[in-house]
């Protein structure tokens, strides 16, 4: 087996073990209050499942291959880490509050430091990294293509979800909040 693909899933299966034991992590320590989920979760980890094959599947082929494969894998490799720091600065910024499914949490409040000051959901921009990440390290134009579509899917939704909650519980303090950032993408979007 071709190293380069070694150390590809090396990333996808320790970043997934990752997510994994941190949701378990959080449901142990948990203070949930209520929920406003409607499947958004459920639906993210089957388009991200979507996307994984797809793209490993386009990766293992030649279509769509685009030279050279050690610059691609080195871009791709180093999106992981920038992405899997944005999702860890995240994490540890919201502290408790931190959960997986669209949850309210005992004693929530509107957490506006660290990357919280510029865009409202942190944590899916470094996930979303991450995906983008991993297919190019295959140096796989399709690849990258059919990780991205179900992924970005999944996470329209998600946020579309999470907001509208977000409004339902905080009224015009998260309203304001919105004014003031954007969802992903500093100044942009």
């Amino acid at each position: 087996m071709n190293p380069k693909l070694i150390v590809i899933l090396s990333f996808a299966y320790l970043y997934g073990f990752f997510e994994i034991f941190m949701n378990l992590r959080q449901r142990r320590n948990s203070t949930v209050t209520g929920s406003g989920d409607k499947g958004s979760l459920w639906l993210l980890y089957i388009l991200i499942t979507i996307g994984y094959v797809l793209s490993f599947s386009a990766g293992a082929t030649k279509i769509g291959r685009i030279y050279p494969w050690d610059t691609y894998f080195a871009i791709g490799i180093v999106l992981i880490a920038i992405g899997l720091f944005i999702r860890i600065q995240s994490i540890l910024t919201l502290k408790k509050q931190f959960t997986y499914s669209v949850s309210k949490v005992e004693n929530y409040k509107l957490i506006e430091t660290g990357m919280y000051k510029w865009i409202r959901h942190p944590g899916y921009l470094g996930q979303i990294i991450i995906f983008i990440g991993i297919p190019t390290s295959f140096a796989n134009w399709l690849s990258v293509i059919l990780m991205i579509i179900p992924v970005l899917v999944g996470y329209i939704y998600r946020i579309r979800v999470e907001e509208k909650f977000m409004i339902e519980q905080m009224g015009t303090k998260y309203l304001d909040y919105q004014k003031r950032t954007k969802r992903l993408i500093p100044m942009i979007y």
